[in-house]
């Protein structure tokens, strides 16, 4: 029962995905950005499926049921709160500019140097991001069907791949709506389902008012605050988030896209956390298997588990297939120098390239899965590492005339070996015992947790602050930015359309 549901929600997913791939016509465009002519309800869904992935809802779960309320949802709400940040500040701005991808930014603010070193960055924190749902996937078909583990996550990249490889991001939007809507009615389900038959009975000091898990480090009060942040701020440099601003039909519609998928990743993340620290009362502490799969499996009704694994399935996919052609998108387009060019009786070599770099890049992520199986916790490291290294240079670059080139390199270099150096030296990583490169030292424990994200956040934007101050300022490539009250207002430039790119008013055509 439980594999012909989910074989039957993969199918129609798949199915939906390759039909809407016709709109696609050849043109990268269309395949990368919807063609920018995308309504808010679709690029919300979107938006919501890049952000509900299986490390915000297993993540979520095994951080609540081990450590509390707090250590689990400051996934989902960092998640949350990076929408609505996004929506304030940067969404209208952003698809004004009519970019094709996020790093096309850095190379318009900054140059060239600072695209690569951003492209370079982005595409590793990604894998690393796909790499966590594909964990998820892997461990799903390994729990409920004895699948190998490595099969499941080869099973989970090869579905994901096959659709969007075809439809792109029309394809990835919606899919997601299905995907979002089937986890949704589950996770409420569940949270109904566990209220009228165990009750919603949360042991003291672990739920959501247990405040102390915000305010006493001894209760991981700096842990969860660093994952809040490196989400709430990280992500907003998160290269697939952005890919969907740029859809958006029209800024106003990006904007509202952004808070709807923000309450969206609330209504649907939250839940499942309840649910795991009221499930505390009858569960045993030691479990084999994420905790969510162990409650479906063992306790749940059979019609609901399958719907919240169909769910699973989906959100799993729906964050890898974006984040695949994000990555792929960047590797050819800012770091390969493809650009696009559609002319009637010509093929658009962006298409051709992106389509096949799908590939590398989906093998480099389930290589990422089969050798660091964990969920949560990459996606923090992700956007632990771009709050730490590209943050600073795309906000202050954005509403700060002043900042330089020079300034945005030396940020992004000492923000990296900042994060990468305290990384390698403590224990632990957000809770959880750092397996992947850690060395052994008596001069950082496990009691220093957390505060790396803030340190190397601030060291980057001491440097960017510090160096910009002390050179002079680069002619802004075409960004004509105004130092406003409203971010909005930043960016009066136009875009401009041509065959090959997007080009900002004031920077020369690119040959």
């Amino acid at each position: 029962m439980i594999l012909l549901g989910v074989a039957i929600s993969i199918a129609v997913v798949v199915a939906v995905g390759f039909y809407v791939s016709k709109r696609i016509e050849g043109d990268s465009s269309n395949f990368l950005v919807g063609g920018r002519m995308l309504p808010f309800w679709l690029v919300g869904g979107a938006l919501m499926g890049a952000a509900v992935d299986t490390n915000a809802t297993l993540g979520n779960t095994d951080l609540a049921f081990e450590f509390g309320f707090w250590a689990g949802a400051a996934l989902p709400l960092g998640l949350a709160l990076c929408l609505t940040i996004t929506g304030i500040f940067f969404a209208k701005p952003m698809n004004r500019m009519g970019l094709t991808s996020f790093p096309d930014y850095y190379r318009l603010r900054f140059g060239r140097s600072v695209e690569v070193g951003a492209s370079v960055l982005l595409a590793v924190a990604f894998c690393m991001l796909v790499a966590g749902n594909l964990v998820a996937g892997g461990f799903l078909f390994n729990y409920f069907l004895g699948m190998p583990y490595w099969l499941g996550v080869v099973l989970i990249a090869a579905i994901a791949v096959a659709y969007t490889g075809t439809g792109g991001l029309i394809a990835d939007a919606y899919t997601a709506i299905i995907q979002m809507s089937l986890i949704l009615i589950g996770a409420i389900g569940l949270l109904v389902w566990m209220t009228t038959t165990h009750g919603l009975d949360i042991a003291e000091g672990t739920g959501p008012l247990a405040l102390g898990q915000l305010s006493d480090p001894a209760q991981g009060a700096v842990i969860n605050w660093a994952t809040l942040i490196a989400l709430g701020i990280g992500d907003i440099v998160a290269i697939d988030f952005m890919a969907r601003v740029f859809s958006a039909k029209s800024p106003e519609a990006a904007r509202k896209a952004c808070f709807s998928a923000a309450a969206g990743t609330v209504a649907i993340c939250v839940p499942f956390g309840l649910v795991v620290l009221a499930a505390h009362s009858f569960m045993p502490a030691e479990l084999d298997g994420p905790v969510l799969f162990v409650l479906l499996d063992q306790y749940a009704p059979l019609g609901l588990t399958v719907l919240v694994l169909c769910g699973l399935v989906g959100a799993s996919m729906s964050t890898a297939n974006g984040a695949i052609l994000a990555i792929s998108n960047v590797c050819v387009r800012n770091l390969g120098g493809v650009r696009r060019v559609h002319e009637p009786g010509k093929k658009d070599p962006l298409l051709k390239a992106t389509r096949i770099a799908m590939v590398p890049m989906t093998l480099f992520s389930i290589l990422f899965a089969v050798y660091v199986q964990q969920t949560g916790i990459l996606l923090t490291l992700a956007f632990d590492l771009m709050l730490a290294c590209l943050a600073v240079p795309f906000i202050l670059g954005l509403v700060w005339r002043r900042g330089t080139t020079t300034a945005a390199v030396a940020a992004i270099g000492v923000g990296f070996v900042v994060r990468i150096v305290l990384f390698v030296m403590t224990p632990t990583m957000f809770g959880v015992e750092n397996t992947i490169l850690y060395i052994p030292n008596s001069l950082i424990t496990a009691s220093f947790d957390g505060w790396p994200t803030f340190i190397a956040f601030g060291a980057g934007l001491l440097t960017y602050v510090v160096v910009s101050l002390m050179t002079p300022p680069a002619t802004l490539r075409g960004l004509d930015i105004q130092v406003a009250q409203d971010v909005d207002d930043a960016l009066d430039s136009t875009t401009v359309e041509t065959e090959t790119e997007p080009v900002l008013a004031g920077e020369a055509a690119p040959v």
